[in-house]
């Protein structure tokens, strides 16, 4: 859980500081001008699209609820924060990193895309799930029973709309007024 949770602040630490490594570690391992002016555009787009991904990371429910995210989420960001940090590195080699560093970005942020829209469908189907069990009446939902009084203390009794009990008996009684 702990890793999970480092990597929940560390996806948006990464915006800043990931964009920042590469326009910082081009010129340190040996590119030239015009390349360090290129990688600062990319390095724009690139902290960008690393935020797009985080936010679609945090706007899951579980996420934000404990402030961590999944293993798999967190394999994802790994790959893909490993692949910016090795184009900081190797000037030489970018062109083929910059383009996995590219193509790991476009799937990362579909997977976030998905996870999101899982995640939702779940939390839907949850929720019609109890409005369909709220809807039923209470002697459809008594556990084990027929009638409403095989659900238990505290249970609803049979309202309007509701078929009551074919074999329920009524008792009246009269009681003295107390004075």
């Amino acid at each position: 859980m702990l890793i999970r949770k480092a990597f929940f602040y560390w996806q948006f630490i990464a915006v800043i500081v990931l964009p920042l490594w590469l326009v910082v570690g081009w010129p340190i391992f040996g590119a030239g001008g015009w390349k360090v002016l290129g990688v600062f555009f990319g390095a724009v787009v690139l902290g960008i699209a690393l935020l797009v991904v985080s936010l679609l990371f945090y706007a899951r429910r579980e996420v934000r609820a404990i402030r961590a995210v999944s293993w798999v989420d967190a394999a994802v960001l790994t790959v893909w924060h490993a692949l910016i940090i090795s184009v900081g590195f190797y000037a030489a080699a970018s062109p083929w990193l910059s383009i996995l560093v590219i193509l790991v970005g476009i799937g990362a942020f579909w997977f976030a895309v998905w996870e999101l829209y899982d995640a939702a469908k779940r939390r839907v189907r949850a929720v019609i799930d109890e409005i369909e069990i709220a809807a039923k009446p209470d002697y459809l939902r008594a556990p084990g029973g027929t009638g409403p009084a095989a659900a238990g203390p505290g249970a609803r009794s049979a309202g309007f709309g509701t078929k009551p009990d074919p074999h329920e008996v009524i008792v009246i009684t009269e009681r003295p007024a107390e004075h």
